[in-house]
């Protein structure tokens, strides 16, 4: 899934003789289940976006209003996934550079320098770097950051619509201790990540360590 922002630039941009920065970040490697999201994000210097921040320093009331300001102000944006299928197949960190990867070729405009949140970056076809806590010092990474969250938190209300009972509208996937449970009580979902401990527990694939604890 690929989204622009609503502004039109002249073709010419596109050679971007001064050089366009891509910020790049993903959502969810942790979670058991739905996919990894990644988001990449030229901003506009002309439209300067107030209060971007880590999307994990927000709450969900600013990251859903700096989602829209971010969608209609930057020069463009995209955001992109790797399935539940391509994180079993892959494992989630090839997965996670998957998703990085395509939302970069998904941008409209093509960056001079795309710099990724965390100490690794996607095999690209332009220069890019890491920077480690890159969503609290790099803007662009800041504004990736909170459209690949936000993107991610409304896949998993659409997966609490389809399993109300897995609760995914409170734990977002994330192994929490109801989460778990749920797990047990009410068995695997498709959206689930089958690689992942917790979840071949589940399906009694591994050995249940709540089991064995006492032994």
């Amino acid at each position: 899934m690929v989204a622009d922002g609503p502004r039109q630039l002249d073709l010419l941009w596109t050679v971007a003789p001064q050089g366009l920065l891509a910020g790049v970040d993903e959502a969810g490697r942790g979670p058991l289940a739905g996919p990894v999201v990644a988001a990449a994000v030229i901003l506009d210097d002309m439209q300067p976006i107030a209060g971007l921040a880590d999307s994990k320093k927000l709450t969900a009331r600013a990251r859903d209003r700096l989602y829209d300001e971010i969608r209609a102000k930057a020069l463009c944006c995209s955001i992109a996934e790797a399935s539940v299928e391509e994180i079993d197949q892959l494992n989630i960190l090839h997965a996670t550079m998957l998703a990085m990867r395509r939302a970069v070729e998904g941008l409209r405009l093509r960056p001079a320098l795309v710099q990724v949140d965390g100490n690794r970056v996607p095999t690209l076809t332009v220069p890019a770097e890491a920077v480690v806590k890159g969503d609290s010092k790099v803007q662009a990474i800041s504004a990736a950051s909170i459209l690949a969250k936000v993107h991610r938190d409304r896949l998993c209300e659409e997966l609490h619509a389809c399993y109300p009972l897995h609760g995914f509208q409170a734990h977002k996937g994330y192994p929490t201790a109801e989460h778990v449970a749920a797990l047990r009580r009410h068995g695997v979902t498709p959206a689930h990540r089958r690689s992942f401990a917790p979840v071949k527990v589940a399906l009694g694939l591994l050995p249940d360590p709540s089991l064995t604890l006492g032994r």
